[in-house]
């Protein structure tokens, strides 16, 4: 999830949504918060906005047990449109419960969630104290080897620990990707080392990024898109609420980056979203 969420100050409504400037290239939204509050005006338009743009579904991800129950209930709602995933995020680990959350995460994984998570490590916000978060992620990702459900992790400013815990899990055989990734160079190599994926963000749209190479450095068929609305909106969307549709902005850049075709990777980036979460 955004850092967005933790800075306190959420994004603005977008209070209306225009056409996208270039023809539908297909996606699938690897990671959005559509279940949450910011949606709760307009999710079906979000959804339509989607299919307009080129998209063919939404990873929705339950970031806590009570988002999971309404991601859930969405997915149920929109069968082979909308996925679901269930976790505990590393800003809340302190609050974890392995006697409680463990087994509800785990019974998730076969009432159909597609995923473990979000989960992670954080510590740039130390939310909660490390070994607590330490001990949350462990736990998921053995819920993940477990089940055989692929994890999204959450990482920032713990390179050294999240490289060591993912070539664990990574060798045990959980599958999994890093969701809003932003580098560095070796954590990806690591993650990728293992089988894991990669997930670009509207981030990468923005002025101040620079690193190119971090855009090049993922096999294509390693690549995944991700909203992570309703945070951190593409250029030139900005500062609005995010959405799923907007992922296209991000393909876009990452085919311009990559000297490809929009739509011929835009297809890649299907079949490995479906790969990973077996969707």
């Amino acid at each position: 999830m955004s850092t967005e969420r933790s800075a306190g100050s959420g994004p603005r409504r977008q209070d209306g949504v225009g056409a996208l400037s270039f023809p539908p290239v297909p996606f699938i939204d690897s990671h959005a918060h559509l279940a949450g509050e910011s949606f709760d005006e307009d999710r079906e338009g979000a959804l339509q906005r989607l299919q307009a743009a080129g998209g063919l579904g939404v990873i929705c991800i339950g970031e806590s047990l009570a988002a999971a129950a309404r991601a859930q209930q969405l997915a149920e709602r929109h069968p082979g449109e909308v996925w679901w995933t269930a976790g505990i995020h590393p800003h809340d680990a302190a609050d974890y419960d392995p006697l409680r959350d463990a087994p509800a995460i785990e019974a998730a994984m076969h009432q159909g969630a597609v995923a473990v998570g979000e989960c992670g490590l954080d510590y740039h916000y130390d939310h909660s104290p490390r070994p607590q978060q330490r001990r949350a992620f462990a736990d998921q990702l053995a819920i993940a080897q477990r089940t055989g459900r692929a994890v999204v992790v959450h990482t920032r400013e713990a390179v050294d620990d999240t490289i060591a815990m993912v070539r664990e899990a990574g060798e045990a055989g959980v599958r999994g990707v890093l969701h809003c990734f932003g580098g560095p160079a070796p954590l990806a190599e690591a993650a990728l080392a293992v089988g894991w994926y990669c997930s670009f963000s509207g981030i990468i749209t923005f002025r101040k990024w620079d690193d190119l190479d971090l855009l090049r450095l993922i096999p294509e068929d390693r690549l995944l898109v991700e909203s992570d609305s309703p945070f951190l909106a593409p250029v030139p969307h900005r500062g609005h609420r995010n959405e799923p549709a907007w992922c296209a902005y991000t393909l876009r850049r990452l085919a311009e980056v990559r000297g490809v075709d929009p739509a011929a990777l835009g297809e890649v980036v299907v079949q490995n979203t479906r790969r990973l979460f077996q969707c």
